[in-house]
């Protein structure tokens, strides 16, 4: 694999892919399909996959210190075993499951497991940022979003990154590692939000930083993958094969791999024709590291 060839790592169609995670003791990449209810694990040198079926929808996934993953679920926060495939229940969910379901998230240095909520009728900014901290569930924050996404911390820790995909805005907070405590949001990035427009590029969805405090941010319906730098500055933009990228991740063994999820659920069919590649797992080489992702402890 050449520098920023595009490849597909994992031929097989998400409904809504999300969430990669490279595990670094194990060399090997998950991911979640949302809308497929499935925790998927792939081994990029052997190719070998594995797939748990989820009572309901899984948004995002942690590591977890004892070798599980910790998944974020519709119905609460759950540990999936990934030995026997056994999953137990940790905590419910701190909303109505009717309206509201997690999103994306990530853990912090501390080991927290942060997940922000999506509000499914959208007519309010009625999401909320939650975090999981040693079994129980805090509200961090609630209301400014309707969407959340985005989710990173800064090389130093002094830094959370988060998106509102839905107004087409992210926003950065200063972090206080040690408590978990948060300021008030400032403006980092905002994003034309006319669909119809000829340059409309697309909206913030997940995200990742690299070791050199760059945000990497995939646009859905932009096509496209931007690496910002931490003023702000658009450094480079990776046109992509699919229209909804969702979320990346840095991984192998120099973490200089970047995985991309996509999304095919509600897409058109004219869409899907024109780009069949849609849905699928992709990758390429890029020319800087990331960060291994912290495990959740609790």
């Amino acid at each position: 694999m050449t520098m920023n060839t595009i490849e597909v790592a994992y031929d097989a169609v998400m409904q809504v892919g999300e969430c990669p995670l490279w595990h670094p003791e194990e060399a090997a990449l998950y991911w979640v399909d949302i809308d497929g209810c499935a925790v998927h694990r792939l081994d990029p040198l052997s190719g070998g996959h594995r797939q748990w079926d989820m009572p309901c929808e899984p948004s995002a996934l942690a590591r977890a210190a004892n070798g599980s993953l910790i998944v974020a679920l519709r119905s609460g926060f759950a540990r999936l075993d990934t030995v026997d495939g056994g999953l137990t229940h940790l905590a419910p969910a701190p909303y109505d499951t009717a309206t509201t379901r997690f999103n994306d998230g990530r853990a912090d240095a501390a080991g927290r497991f942060w997940v922000g909520t999506i509000y499914e009728p959208r007519d309010s900014q009625s999401a909320q940022m939650f975090c999981l901290e040693k079994g129980e569930i805090r509200l961090l924050w609630s209301g400014g979003m309707t969407v959340s996404n985005g989710l990173g911390f800064s090389p130093d820790q002094r830094t959370l990154y988060h998106a509102d995909t839905t107004s087409h805005r992210i926003e950065r907070r200063d972090f206080d590692l040690a408590s978990g405590a948060v300021s008030a949001p400032r403006e980092f990035k905002r994003f034309a939000s006319d669909k119809t427009a000829p340059d409309y590029g697309g909206r913030p969805d997940g995200a990742a930083v690299d070791s050199e405090g760059n945000y990497w941010c995939a646009m859905f319906e932009g096509g496209r993958v931007l690496k910002i730098a931490p003023d702000g500055a658009i450094l480079a933009e990776i046109a992509l094969p699919v229209r909804c990228p969702t979320m990346l991740a840095f991984g192998g063994a120099d973490l200089r791999t970047l995985y991309i999820t996509s999304a095919s659920h509600k897409r058109p069919a004219a869409e899907l024709a024109a780009l069949p590649l849609t849905g699928r797992l992709l990758s390429l080489r890029v020319d800087v590291a990331g960060r291994v992702e912290p495990a959740y402890i609790g």
